[in-house]
């Protein structure tokens, strides 16, 4: 790892990922299923059975920056979050990251279905980093702003989707991170806890730093300082949210519908 320059506290330089296609009958499926189906719309080949989710990506995050990062399903977006949390490496070019992340990516990552709320709040804090006594500190902020007070020892098997969302992102929104980094499974909440959310980001990044995927637009303006549009694994435009948006907007009415069906 570099040594920090200038208060950036993420940086890629010349960022390359590829995934290997399975051979086997479902093979494009069951090698990228847990990301979200994510390549499928970013398909060019680097080799044989090789697909670029990022191609030579380069770009710097400022502390106390919230970034957002838009593009259509596939473009590699979740790929970025995934590589600034260790969750995977670079197979070519320099990511570092300094601070401590908190991830909330995908639904349900680092919660257990057999687990009550409460269990699963000091399980998946412990996951996150924080010691029992900070969780003991922060555990009924966590409680509170998740609203699970009235199934906080019920199996989160029988949570709804939305509940599991908001508990996921209430603990890791409390551990403490340098770097906040959300996914779109905020989509999955409700509308007021959506905005409890952007509220609670918009906060964070007043000291810290965020990372936001989302194709929610009027979230992205709303929250973020700067704006990441990636395009089939690369970086079409970056910069200001109204700006970025309005070159991302034009692309979306260039294509064609079927490929957004």
């Amino acid at each position: 790892m570099k040594k920090q320059e200038n208060n950036f506290v993420v940086s890629f330089e010349n960022v390359t990922k590829t995934y290997r296609i399975s051979k086997g009958k479902y093979g494009l499926l069951s090698e990228t299923i847990s990301d979200g189906l994510e390549l499928i719309l970013a398909r060019e080949k680097t080799g044989r059975n090789l697909i670029a989710a990022l191609k030579n990506v380069s770009f710097k995050i400022k502390k106390g920056e919230v970034i957002g990062i838009i593009g259509r399903n596939g473009a590699g977006k979740t790929t970025i979050l995934k590589l600034i949390s260790n969750i995977t490496y670079p197979d070519k070019g320099l990511v570092n990251v300094y601070g401590k992340i908190g991830a909330f990516i995908e639904l349900g990552a680092g919660l257990h279905h057999e687990l009550t709320g409460r269990e699963n709040i000091y399980l998946y804090g412990a996951i996150l980093g924080m010691a029992r006594k900070q969780i003991n500190e922060k555990f009924d902020k966590i409680v509170d702003f998740a609203e699970i007070q009235k199934f906080l020892d019920t199996p989160i098997k029988k949570y709804s989707s939305g509940m599991y969302s908001r508990l996921g992102f209430s603990v890791c929104a409390f551990c403490d991170p340098d770097i906040l980094l959300v996914d779109e499974v905020l989509a999955v909440g409700d509308v007021n806890f959506q905005k409890k959310c952007l509220a609670k980001m918009h906060s964070f990044a007043r000291e810290k730093t965020v990372v936001f995927v989302s194709h929610n637009l009027d979230a992205i303006k709303q929250i973020c300082t700067r704006v990441i549009y990636i395009k089939s694994g690369k970086i079409s435009s970056w910069g200001a949210p109204n700006s970025v948006i309005k070159t991302y907007l034009r692309d979306q009415k260039l294509s064609s519908p079927l490929l957004d069906a």
